[in-house]
């Protein structure tokens, strides 16, 4: 992949989202007729559907439609996420494409839309064997100002109007599963981590004849799958083919990327960072225009406004 022959120019770097949504030739994103004509002069729409007589272009049903953005920033935005393993901030996004720190940050959660995909962000059905842990997310009261410390002391334990459990204070519980034989992750916020929740979570994500590998907690008793589980209370953290260092790996990863990269996610949309860590994680094997590629084919009627966005939804 030549990046400075992509991005020579826009009509470049447009002719390469061209070739990466259609690789077999363009088709329409209302009626997905390959009856198109091309009609280079008529810019910011060069195709006409015959069929429905729709004008388009790459951008329209993707989480460009609408954008003001050029193809350029996309790519470069597209790629910069892709390859920093541990993610990239709107304000690096801000300074290194010449756009506002409110546009970056809009600019990568619609990003982040595209790797929602699948095991990326949703349900899986992984056949097994599977690793599953649970971890907590958000900010150690140790770091807060005194009133903060005091504010969320009030409120450990308390459930949200989303029906979502604050642990000691903002922290929020996470989920995850690892598939052993497609080395994929599925990840997930959830309400709390009681018994019927962690299993719901693992049930829908995992055949039933799935083996699945975790620690010791409760939680996992009569766990409608076959299950084996180490001791971590007692300084067991492998035993055989029994252990959940995949899993326990990827929240160190997504650790580090909050730590180091992002500093803080809101709970609003800790499920879009998931999504990104995960979908990274799980593209990691090919390299990376083919990461590029499957992320721009996931661009498909993912359309995400700024006011959507800051709903939460």
């Amino acid at each position: 992949m030549d990046v400075a022959e992509i991005i020579a120019t826009e009509q470049s770097a447009e002719q390469w989202f061209v070739r990466m949504r259609w690789p077999d030739g363009v088709e329409c994103p209302v009626c997905e007729s390959k009856n198109v004509q091309v009609r280079e002069t008529r810019k910011p729409q060069p195709f006409r559907c015959r069929s429905c007589r729709k004008d388009f272009s790459v951008r329209t049903h993707s989480i460009m439609h609408a954008s003001n953005l050029s193809y350029r920033v996309w790519w470069l935005a597209i790629y910069q996420l892709v390859t920093n393993l541990k993610g990239v901030s709107s304000m690096k996004l801000h300074r290194d494409l010449g756009i506002s720190q409110r546009a970056a940050w809009h600019l990568a959660h619609k990003i982040r839309r595209a790797w929602a995909v699948g095991a990326a962000g949703g349900k899986a059905n992984f056949i097994g064997p599977v690793e599953v842990d649970e971890t907590f997310v958000g900010g150690r009261q140790r770091s807060r100002h005194s009133k903060q410390r005091r504010y969320w002391r009030e409120r450990a334990n308390e459930v949200d109007a989303n029906g979502v459990t604050h642990y000691w204070g903002s922290m929020v519980a996470v989920a995850g599963v690892k598939d052993r034989r497609t080395n994929r992750i599925s990840a997930a916020v959830i309400p709390n981590i009681e018994r019927h929740t962690l299993h719901d979570f693992i049930t829908e994500r995992t055949d039933r004849s799935a083996m699945v590998y975790t620690d010791d907690a409760i939680a996992y008793r009569r766990l409608p799958r076959r299950r084996e589980a180490v001791n971590h209370s007692a300084g067991e953290y492998v035993r055989g083919e029994v252990g959940t260092q995949g899993i326990e790996s990827f929240w160190a990863m997504l650790k580090r990327g909050y730590k180091g990269t992002y500093y803080w996610w809101s709970e609003k949309h800790l499920h879009r960072y998931l999504a990104e860590f995960a979908g990274r994680h799980n593209n990691r094997p090919v390299d990376t225009e083919e990461q590029m590629r499957r992320m721009v084919r996931n661009m498909h009627r993912r359309h995400l406004s700024y006011a959507r966005l800051v709903a939460g939804q």
